[in-house]
């Protein structure tokens, strides 16, 4: 084996460096005021190997298929070298759990190469088992490198890339990534040592993850959580990309419930701004969402889920030299891809498509064994009266996939077979409408014979309806209808009209209660049944009268029963000839009379007749009355003695019912004149014979010894 000496010193120096193909490993980022030069290595492009590939094949379930039919690796410079190691990823794709890529020794020995699998990062690793390997070892163990998948139903498609680099590779785009674990490290010195790091003349920045591939191979399959290149540290709530090729593209506006113009993959309730919280990263593995993105403060915190564990330095930008140090190599899953099945209205012709990765379908009435019926993308039943299962497979040259079930349905077309019509209610209100299928399927409902659906269902309760109106009925089955609205009549039936009453009663009497109305059916809260009860106690009485057939509409009529109170006499106020009846408790039903035929609702009399007399109350039932005697004093305010029979005499009518009464009379000068009693009732305005003047004259007037004394003045006129 030929090396030459100046190639093997450089590929051993840059090793050294890259430890098992990492790009320039800087322990620490540089420091401000320390150049980049100080921490650069010498770039590789000149002399990076070149690698090639073939192998873009069909992959059968449960099998072990080589990811690779052909592989090269060589160097401009040399017939043959050695490197330490080979990573083969799978890029896109990958199913953690169950791909697999292994290392096949049973045809082949390879005592040295160790094959290590990292089934989190989806990666195998290939190395000697003490030296540097050749080109040639490696080369004979990658043709022996398989891909397997633990599930009977795999899909999708798997690509590999093949690299002498750790880095991470993506065919779709041919960028390089690379995780650099570095504890505390803040984000803004991530950024400035992706920045100054290289990979094979690659200039690498923080990486930039637009689409999902990206993200799963640079996040969820990167060994270790870190920084990316989003911040929203310009604007509030506006996330770009600020490194790299695409710095200014925003791809993210506001908090978790925000919006994406572009490509993002937040973990749960992300981003939530907490604090100043700027700058995005990798979720720590067992985190929420594998690989998602979380913001953080730009040193992120001091321990704990959320402490920055290292960043992204991805390599690949527009300009940069057009490396193959890597190999991409496709596995196609045979499978049914997308299928798409049928179904109409009644029995009749169906036809069935699926599509497959690869290979030509192939159809069967049965998931296993059974008939095979046709070939191609689509299967088409000329007759079919039931609902029908069938399977696809497509078949490669190696294998066969599992079979997909494919449904063919046949929708019976139904009819309305009965509905509760006419629906009746007994006043506005909602009603309940019913209908009956002849077969599976469920029914529309319209309010009227065109427009659209209100309701489905087997049965639907309408809005509030106050008035007769017809609904209708269509039986549908999965869209099939015969289009034929079967008539639901609404029916408003009357309520008997009520009035509810408050009536009297006399204590100690009965009263005939009346539900007025004629000719119905009555139910009285005393489980009487006619027309009319008598009651003799007070309380609220109900009777529920019922509409004929085929209304038999039902309504409640309240009675009221109560007694009035009895009238009871307080006083009887009398002042001259009016005469006010007071009451120890007034009630407007109570009247009043002083000569107990004439009654009247006021209590108080005018121009009452003097004299004893009677005051009367009654309630205007006449239940009850009650009366109480008084005596109208009128005393006259003059009087002319001269003999023409007109107020000749002075005298106090009424004077003659107070056997202990008295009047005394004096001048204006307070002279006793004469004293009137129950004999002695007038004066002739004389004193013993002897007219006195005219002129005005006082009187006291006292009807018992122990009534107040009544005092006024009147006039002697001659």
């Amino acid at each position: 084996m030929k090396i030459k000496p100046h190639i093997n010193i450089l590929l051993l120096f840059a090793f050294s460096i890259y430890n098992f193909g990492h790009a320039n490993s800087i322990p620490n980022p540089p420091k401000k005021g320390v150049t980049a030069s100080l921490t650069k290595t010498h770039s590789l492009a000149d002399n990076a190997p070149v690698l090639t590939a073939t192998g873009n094949q069909v992959y059968c379930p449960l099998t072990n298929v080589n990811i690779v039919t052909s592989i090269s690796i060589s160097d401009p410079d040399t017939v043959e070298t050695l490197i330490d190691a080979i990573y083969i990823q799978i890029s896109s794709g990958y199913v953690i759990g169950k791909d697999k890529l292994s290392l096949n020794t049973t045809t082949t020995p390879h005592p040295k190469v160790i094959a290590d699998w990292n089934q989190n990062e989806g990666k195998l690793t290939l190395k000697g088992t003490g030296a540097p390997m050749s080109y040639a070892d490696f080369e004979n163990a990658i043709r022996d490198v398989q891909f397997n998948n633990s599930s009977t139903t795999p899909n999708g498609t798997r690509n590999f890339s093949i690299s002498i680099g750790q880095a991470n590779y993506l065919p779709r785009n041919g960028h390089y990534y690379e995780y650099v674990p570095f504890t505390g490290i803040s984000w803004t010195s991530a950024r400035d040592a992706a920045e100054i790091r290289t990979y094979y003349g690659l200039k690498g920045y923080l990486a930039t993850l637009t689409a999902a591939d990206e993200a799963q191979l640079a996040g969820e399959q990167a060994p270790g959580a870190g920084w990316i290149g989003g911040s929203d540290a310009e604007t509030e709530g506006v996330w770009k990309w600020v490194t790299g090729p695409e710095a200014g593209t925003v791809f993210w506006n506001g908090l978790s419930n925000g919006s994406t113009p572009n490509f993002a993959f937040w973990n749960n309730n992300e981003p939530n701004q907490a604090g100043v919280e700027n700058y995005a990263h990798i979720t720590k593995p067992g985190v929420g969402i594998p690989g998602s993105w979380n913001d953080l403060q730009v040193a992120g915190n001091p321990s704990g889920d959320y402490q920055s564990k290292g960043y992204i330095v991805e390599y690949g930008a527009p300009g940069d030299p057009a490396l193959q140090l890597s190999a991409f190599t496709t596995l196609t899953i045979a499978s049914i891809s997308s299928t798409t099945p049928a179904s109409r209205c009644d029995p009749g012709t169906v036809t069935l498509q699926a599509t497959a990765t690869s290979g030509t379908i192939n159809w069967y009435n049965e998931l296993t064994d059974g008939n095979h019926i046709g070939t191609g993308s689509s299967l088409t039943i000329p007759f079919l009266s039931t609902n029908t299962t069938y399977y696809a497979e497509t078949t490669t040259t190696n294998c066969a996939s599992g079979r997909v079930a494919i449904e063919a349905k046949i929708n019976i077309i139904p009819t309305i077979i009965n509905t509760n019509s006419p629906a009746t209610n007994c006043g506005p209100g909602l009603f309940t409408l019913t209908a009956t299928t002849s077969s599976v399927g469920t029914v529309n409902w319209y309010s009227q014979v065109g427009g659209s659906a209100i309701g489905s269902g087997l049965s639907y309760i309408t809005t509030h309806i106050s008035a007769n109106t017809t609904y209708y009925a269509e039986a549908t089955n999965n869209g099939c209808t015969n289009s034929i609205k079967v008539p639901v009549d609404i029916r408003v039936y009357p309520l008997p009209v009520v009035i509810n009453e408050t009536v009297k009663k006399c204590s100690s009497s009965t009263i005939t209660l009346d539900a007025a109305i004629p000719n119905i059916s009555y139910l009285w809260s005393t489980n009487e049944t006619t027309q009319t009860i008598d009651v003799s106690t007070t309380g609220i009485y109900t009777v529920d009268v019922t509409s004929q057939a085929p209304e038999s509409c039902t309504n409640r009529k309240t009675i009221t029963v109560s007694e009035d109170n009895k009238p009871e006499i307080k006083n009887v106020a009398v002042n001259e000839a009016t005469v006010a009846i007071e009451l120890v408790k007034s009630e407007d039903y109570f009247e009043f009379s002083i000569d107990g035929i004439n009654y009247q609702n006021s209590n108080v009399f005018n121009n009452a007749p003097s004299g004893l007399q009677s005051a009367y109350v009654r309630d205007i039932n006449k239940c009850s009355t009650d009366n109480e005697p008084f005596i109208v004093i009128i005393v006259p305010k003059f009087f002319t003695p001269n003999n023409d029979s007109f107020n000749d005499i002075w005298e106090v009518k009424g004077l003659a019912e107070y056997p202990l009464g008295e009047v005394t009379l004096f001048d204006r000068y307070g002279k006793l004149i004469t004293r009137l009693n129950h004999s002695n009732r007038s004066w002739d305005g004389t004193v013993n014979k002897n007219p006195l003047p005219a002129s005005d004259y006082w009187y006291i007037l006292k009807l018992d010894p122990n009534s107040p004394e009544l005092k006024g003045h009147f006039s002697l006129k001659r």
